[in-house]
C-alpha cells in the first residue's frame, strides 16, 4: 500500500509541475507576443467559443467566460462583461453565416439543388453561431487604397488562385508575385471591359460610346459578374452597377470584387426575389452567367422585368446569341419567343451580343392574347416586397404615374440624386421633407469627416455601408467624395430603398438581426443611426450585431454609431473585448432626432494570430 501511494503522490507532484509549466509558457507567449507593437496584436489562432451546442458538433462551452448575450442597453452588466472574444478556428477567416454550406449539410436543410436554393441565404439558429471574433488570413495587409484597387489587391488578402488558371485564357485575374492583377477581362470581353462597355454604347447608338447616355443610365444590375471587371469599368462612366454573384464553384469571386473597391453583393437568382425594389434599375447585364433562363417558365428572366426600370435594356452575352449549333439554336428560339410574351424587342444585336428592350408603358400587355403567359402579377401583388419573398412567374405591370409618364420620370444623373423623384410619394414624404433631410445629413457628414480628419487620409476611404439609409441623404452628402455606399434599408420598416435607387445610388433590405450577406473584412466605414435602439426593441442581441459589425469591418476600419446614450455606454463596454479603440464621441447637436443622442466614433484594431505574424514576418 505504501508503494503505491508514493506512486499516486509523484504523479501528482508531475501533474503540478506540467501546470506550472504551461502556466509560465502561457505568460511568456501573452507577454512576448503583445511586446511586437501596437500595431499587431497576438491572439491563439485556435480558439472557438460557443453559445449553446457547438456549431461543429462539439460540447457545450462551460468555460469561466460563459455569460448571457441577451444583456440590455442601460443594464448594470458588471463582472459579465468578458475581457476579450476568443478568435475563430483559422478555417472561418471566410465565414458567412447565413450562405455557410458546412451548416447547411450539419443541419440537413432539405433544398432543392436544382434551382440554386442551396446558394440562398440560409441562417444559423441562435444556438449555432459563432461567438468569437473572425481572424484575418495569414499574411494580411491593410488593403491597397482606390483607384489603384482596382487593377490589383494582396494575394494573402484574399490567398485563392484557383480562378487565375481556371479562367486564365479570359484576363479575368494574374498572379504576380505577392499580388493579384485583374487586367480588366471577362468571359466575353477578353480584350477588356473598357472596350466592351462602348461596344455596347456604340450598338445602342449613344454620343461618344458612352454608355451612360447623358445620364440616363446609372444604376446597373450585373448578374453572374465574375471579379466584376464590368461594374469597375462603368464607375468611370459615372455609372454604378451591384455586381452580383452567388458563392458557388467560382468560390471568392465577391470577395475579389470587394477587395478591389467595386460595389458588390453575394446573392443568386434562385427562389426568393432579389433585394431590390421593382424599377431599380437602367440596365441589367449577364456576360455567360450561366443561368437557364427558360427554366419555370421564364421565372428568372421575369424577375429581371422586375427590376428594370420602363424602357430598361438587357444585354446579353452568351453563345445562344450567336451560336448555330442545333442546342443554341433551340435555346434562342424559345428565349426569343418568351421575351416576345414579355413585350421586350431587340434594340440591337452584334457579334456575341443581343441587348433587348422592355416597354416603356402597359399598352402591349394589354394587347396581348388572352390566356398569354407570362401572365401579368395579381393586383394585389407588391413588387416592392423582397425580404423572404418567393418569385412568381409573372409581368409586374407599371404603376399609373409610369403609365401616364411612359417612363420613370427621373432627371438624368447627377441631377437626379438631389431632385425629389416621384416615388417619394409612397411615403407622403413633401418635397420639402426631402430637401431638409438632405440638407440635414449634409451638415451632419460634414460633422463625422471633422471628427473623423485627425485619424484619417483622403483615400481612407472606399466601401462604405449605410445600416439604417432612410432615403439615402447620408450617401447623398458623400458625392464629392471619392467612395461609394451600399444603403441597406430596415425588412420591416417603410421600404424607401426605391428612392434611394431612384435617386442614383444602391442598396439592399436587411435584417441586422441576422448576418449580412457578404465577406468578412467588407467595409472601411459602417454608419449605423439608431441600428442598436432599433433591433432591442426586436428583442435582438445587441453583442451579436456588434459581433457582426466587427466581421464585415476591415482591420483599421471606422464605425460611426448615432444612438442614444445608454447604447453608447453599451458599446463601449465590449471595445477591449472587440478590440475596438475610441476616436472621438461628440453631442448629436441640434439637429438629433431624439434629444440626447450621441455620435461616437470606433475604429478596429489591426491585429492578427499568431500564424498571421509568422506568416508576414
Amino acid at each position: 500500500m505504501r508503494g503505491r501511494s508514493d506512486g499516486g503522490q509523484k504523479k501528482r507532484l508531475i501533474a503540478s509541475l506540467c501546470v506550472v509549466v504551461i502556466f509560465l509558457c502561457f505568460l511568456y507567449v501573452y507577454y512576448g507576443s503583445s511586446s511586437r507593437g501596437a500595431a499587431a496584436l497576438e491572439y491563439g489562432s485556435r480558439s472557438l467559443r460557443k453559445l449553446g451546442s457547438s456549431y461543429l458538433g462539439g460540447d457545450d462551452d462551460t468555460d469561466g467566460n460563459q455569460y448571457d448575450s441577451s444583456i440590455k442597453f442601460g443594464q448594470d452588466v458588471g463582472d459579465v462583461v468578458p475581457k476579450t472574444f476568443p478568435v475563430c478556428d483559422d478555417r472561418h477567416s471566410e465565414l458567412i453565416p447565413c450562405l455557410d454550406r458546412h451548416m447547411i449539410y450539419q443541419m440537413r436543410l432539405k433544398l432543392d439543388l436544382s434551382v440554386m436554393e442551396h446558394y440562398e441565404r440560409h441562417c444559423p439558429p441562435p444556438e449555432r453561431r459563432y461567438n468569437c471574433l473572425i481572424p484575418p488570413p495569414p499574411g494580411y495587409k491593410v488593403p491597397i487604397k482606390w483607384p489603384q484597387s482596382r487593377d490589383e489587391v494582396w494575394k494573402a488578402n484574399i490567398p485563392h488562385t484557383h480562378l487565375a488558371h481556371e479562367k486564365s485564357d479570359q484576363n479575368w485575374m494574374v498572379v504576380k508575385g505577392e499580388k493579384i492583377v485583374f487586367p480588366g477581362g471577362g468571359t466575353h470581353f477578353h480584350y477588356g471591359a473598357d472596350k466592351y462597355i462602348a461596344s455596347i454604347a456604340n450598338m445602342l447608338n449613344f454620343s461618344h460610346n458612352n454608355l451612360n447616355n447623358e445620364g440616363r443610365i446609372r444604376t446597373v444590375l450585373d448578374v453572374g459578374c465574375g471579379v466584376a471587371s464590368f461594374g469597375a469599368y462603368l464607375l468611370s462612366s459615372d455609372i454604378i452597377a451591384m455586381s452580383l454573384a452567388p458563392n458557388d464553384v467560382h468560390q471568392n469571386q465577391i470577395q475579389f470584387a470587394l477587395e478591389r473597391g467595386i460595389p458588390a453583393y453575394l446573392g443568386v437568382l434562385g427562389t426568393k426575389r432579389l433585394p431590390y425594389p421593382s424599377r431599380s434599375f437602367e440596365l441589367a447585364h449577364c456576360s455567360r452567367c450561366r443561368i437557364d433562363w427558360l427554366q419555370r417558365d421564364g421565372i428568372l428572366l421575369l424577375e429581371l422585368d422586375r427590376l428594370l426600370r420602363p424602357g430598361g435594356y438587357f444585354a446579353y452575352s452568351s453563345p445562344e446569341a450567336y451560336a448555330q449549333d442545333e442546342e443554341d439554336l433551340r435555346i434562342w428560339r424559345e428565349m426569343s419567343a418568351l421575351v416576345g410574351r414579355m413585350c421586350w424587342r431587340i434594340a440591337a444585336k452584334r457579334n456575341q451580343t443581343v441587348i433587348w428592350q422592355k416597354p416603356l408603358t402597359n399598352d402591349c400587355y394589354m394587347e396581348r392574347e388572352p390566356g398569354t403567359k407570362p401572365p401579368l402579377c395579381r393586383s394585389d401583388d407588391d413588387p416592392d416586397a423582397v425580404w423572404g419573398v418567393r418569385m412568381e412567374a409573372c409581368i409586374t405591370p407599371y404603376s399609373d404615374h409610369d403609365q401616364k409618364a411612359k417612363g420613370s420620370g427621373l432627371a438624368p444623373w447627377p441631377a437626379r440624386l438631389t431632385s425629389p423623384p416621384p416615388r417619394l410619394a409612397d411615403f407622403d414624404y413633401s418635397s420639402d421633407m426631402f430637401e431638409k433631410d438632405t440638407e440635414t445629413w449634409r451638415h451632419r457628414v460634414e460633422n463625422y469627416w471633422d471628427l473623423l480628419s485627425p485619424k484619417t487620409d483622403a483615400d481612407t476611404f472606399r466601401n462604405l455601408m449605410d445600416m439604417k439609409a432612410n432615403i439615402g441623404s447620408f450617401a447623398a452628402a458623400l458625392r464629392s467624395k471619392n467612395v461609394w455606399v451600399m444603403n441597406v434599408v430596415p425588412e420591416d420598416g417603410p421600404n424607401t430603398l426605391k428612392v434611394i435607387y431612384d435617386r442614383g445610388m444602391i442598396g439592399t433590405t436587411h435584417n441586422w438581426c441576422e448576418a449580412f450577406s457578404t465577406y468578412p473584412r467588407t467595409y472601411d466605414l459602417l454608419h449605423a443611426w439608431t441600428v442598436f435602439s432599433d433591433i432591442e426593441r426586436k428583442g435582438c442581441s445587441g453583442e451579436d450585431l456588434l459581433l457582426e459589425m466587427d466581421r464585415i469591418l476591415r482591420p483599421s476600419g471606422f464605425v460611426i454609431i448615432r444612438d442614444k446614450q445608454l447604447v453608447i455606454d453599451f458599446i463601449k463596454k465590449y471595445l477591449s473585448a472587440l478590440h475596438w479603440e475610441a476616436v472621438a464621441t461628440a453631442d448629436a447637436g441640434s439637429d438629433s432626432d431624439n434629444e440626447g443622442d450621441v455620435v461616437f466614433i470606433v475604429r478596429k484594431k489591426l491585429w492578427l494570430t499568431s500564424e498571421s505574424l509568422r506568416e508576414s514576418e
